[in-house]
């Protein structure tokens, strides 16, 4: 991927859709919000995908 702007958006969103999932999921009683175990791992995704987005190197000899 090599436009910077899309690689952005895409970890941008990889990381609101790990809140995302990981607070619809919880009852009322717990009371809204969302926990500290999934904003580690909404950055932990959004890293994930930032990684594995990168653009390759790939030099002609």
């Amino acid at each position: 991927m090599k436009d910077r702007g899309l690689r952005t958006f895409v970890t941008v969103l990889a990381g609101l859709a790990v809140i995302y999932f990981g607070s619809a999921g919880r009852s009322p009683e717990e009371g809204r919000g969302i926990s500290g175990g999934v904003v580690v791992l909404a950055l932990l995704a959004a890293l994930g995908v930032w990684y594995l987005t990168r653009p390759g190197d790939k030099t002609v000899k």
